[in-house]
Formats: structure tokens, sequence, C-alpha cells
């Protein structure tokens, strides 16, 4: 009775260990999969689908939704303008990379705001510095940089506001430096994350109150 109870628990065993090992496969092959899609804009990883020939973050993201769910928290610290500037002037912006916020202060510090935002894919797109807002625009034009088509040669050479593929959203604050702006974006899974090429991007609603608050001439710093 023992021998055979002990045969059939080892039959049981070992179809268990076949089945778990068949699970892991697909689980593996499926894994693999995801793991070979790459941003054409940023050469990184991405998981979701984007249609050929259209901006390269629409549908997509660059961290597995199904991993810690903490990655796409912005942990925010407490920083203040007067660190950075010796005075207001009409209107203070500061994002703070490692925290993957973005603070803004009114000239008259009437009004503060802090949102979480998207930051650069790597430390090598990421520009760090003092710059300024010198343009803001409704509906702002994607035009992919030379570097991004370099990377992608089938990256459109310009994707008009509004559409649906552009990845800007509904408003943009220019910078200074050439080809880096604080825009919206369609893509909410972005916020929190390393996922752009340079720029820094908010909820559309948060750009929305950002672009009526901040003022051509308004600081930033990014840290």
């Amino acid at each position: 009775m023992t021998q055979n109870s002990d045969t059939r628990s080892a039959k049981m065993g070992r179809r268990r260990f076949l089945y778990g090992v068949a699970g892991a496969g697909v689980g593996l092959a499926a894994s693999g999969a995801f793991a070979q899609q790459i941003d054409p804009s940023t050469g990184s990883p991405v998981y979701g689908t984007a249609e050929a020939g259209r901006a390269p973050d629409v549908g997509t993201f660059q961290i597995d939704p199904n991993a810690d769910t903490r990655r796409n928290i912005s942990s925010f610290r407490s920083r203040h303008w007067s660190e950075f500037f010796p005075e207001l002037g009409v209107g203070v912006i500061l994002a703070d990379v490692n925290s993957k916020a973005l603070h803004y202060w009114s000239g008259d510090q009437a009004v503060y705001r802090l949102f979480p935002c998207s930051i650069p894919v790597s430390e090598e797109l990421t520009k760090r510095g003092k710059t300024e807002v010198v343009r803001k625009a409704e509906k702002p034009s994607w035009t992919p940089t030379a570097d991004m088509r370099r990377r992608n040669p089938d990256l459109p050479l310009r994707v008009e506001g509004g559409s649906p593929d552009n990845p800007l959203g509904p408003f943009g604050l220019y910078l200074s430096w050439p080809a880096y702006l604080i825009h919206g974006t369609h893509d909410t899974r972005k916020i929190g994350r390393r996922s752009s090429s340079g720029c820094y991007g908010l909820y559309n609603e948060h750009i929305t109150q950002l672009y009526g608050l901040a003022e051509v001439g308004t600081k930033v710093a990014i840290f």
C-alpha cells in the first residue's frame, strides 16, 4: 500500500513539475517577445504596440505595467526656488529629475503647484542647469530631432499639433535650450517614469494648469 502510494505521489509530482516548466516556458516566451520591442526614439526596450510610421511613443511605454507599480510614483522632495535663484521674477519652475516632479511658483508667490512628470530615459539625454520659458504654444507641432531620425529614418519630418500621432499633448512650454519642452502627453503611463528623449511630460490636465500660470520669462532649473 505504501509503495503504490509513493509511486502515485512521484508521478503526480513529476506531472506538476512538467506543467510548471511548460507554464514558465510560455511566460518566458511572452516576456522575450515584449523585450524585443525597441523604442525607435530612445533605443530602449518598450512594451505595448505602436503602428508603423506613428510617433515612437504612441501606445508604448518603457516599464512593464505588470511590474511593481511603485515605479510609477514620483517621490516628491521638498525644494524651494531660493535654492536656485536669488529672486522669483515672473515665476520659477524646478524640474527634479530624481523625484520625477515639477514645482512651480508664481512671481508673487501666491500660487504654488507640484506636478508628477516624466523624465528623460537616460542620463545621456538629461540636460541639467538653468534655462527659461521662451515661448508658449497651444497644440504644439512635433518635429523629431536629427538624432531621433538617425535612430529611426521612418519618423515623419513633422507632425502637426492636435494630431493623434503627436506626443506633445495640448500645450507646450519651450525652453531656451533647442528641442527641450515641458509639455502634455496622451500616454499617462509615462508619468513618473524614465520615458522621454529629453523633455518633461505632464498629465494633460496639469500642463493645462501650468500653461495658464507660467509666463514667458519664467525661470527654469533642472537638477
